[in-house]
Order: structure tokens, then sequence, then C-alpha cells
């Protein structure tokens, strides 16, 4: 059993969007398996620029959903994306520059934002996008 376990509690009601919480929950915890199988650098960075791209192919989805159906709370949602998406950045081309390595405390990170996002922030728009009959 590894760090990243998707959880019902963490549904959101939009099918669409619970699978790709679900696909972050399964890359994240491929990185934490290459993680401590001691996979390569060239492994481990190839799962991890694969949650980074796969987080922006999710926030866009949940954005144009948002604006789409005019939900009203979007800008802070968004500028919540904004500032995992810079972080996130960072710790990959830390990563790729050899400053840093995937470790315990980086996957931590990564488990609390998401679970934190997903149970406050990601439930907070279910309702209201529920309710504009969103798949």
């Amino acid at each position: 059993m590894g760090m990243f376990e998707w959880q019902q509690k963490f549904s959101v009601g939009i099918t669409s969007i619970d699978g790709q919480h679900q696909n972050l929950f399964r890359i994240a915890g491929e990185l934490e398996a290459a993680m401590k199988e001691g996979k390569g650098r060239q492994a481990v960075g190839g799962i991890l620029d694969r949650l980074i791209q796969y987080t922006a192919v999710h926030f866009s989805h949940e954005e144009r959903l948002m604006q789409q159906f005019g939900y009203p709370d979007y800008s802070a949602h968004k500028a919540e994306h904004d500032a995992l998406t810079k972080k996130v950045i960072a710790l990959q081309k830390d990563y790729h520059d050899r400053q840093m390595a995937i470790t315990v405390e980086l996957l931590q990170f990564l488990k609390d934002w998401l679970e934190h996002h997903i149970s406050q922030s990601d439930q907070r728009y279910s309702p209201f996008l529920k309710a504009k009959a969103v798949a």
C-alpha cells in the first residue's frame, strides 16, 4: 500500500474530474514506487514530467468547466492552481538540474496538496457544477 491511495471520499461526483483525479493519484503512486525501487534519474524524471504535464491538463479541464458555467469562485481556484503549477515546475527544474532528489518529503508535499486540494477546494465547486449537469 503506497502513500497515494484514491478513496471514495475524494469523489467530486463529476465523472471526468474524478477520473482525472484518480490518474493523478496513480501517476504520483508510480513516482513513489520508482523512488522506493531506486530507479534511475531518467526513469524517475520521466514520471515526474508526466505527473506535471497531466496536472496541467487536469487544471485546464477544471478551469474550462468553471469558466463555461460561470463558477463564482473561479479566480480564487485558478490562483491555487497557478501557485501549485509554479511550485512543481520549480521542483521539476531543480530535479533535472540535479539540484534535488525525489524524497519522501517531496512525495508527502504532493500527497498533502492533492488530498487537501481535492477534499477542500474541489469539493466547493462540485455542487455548483453538478447543478449544471456537468458529467
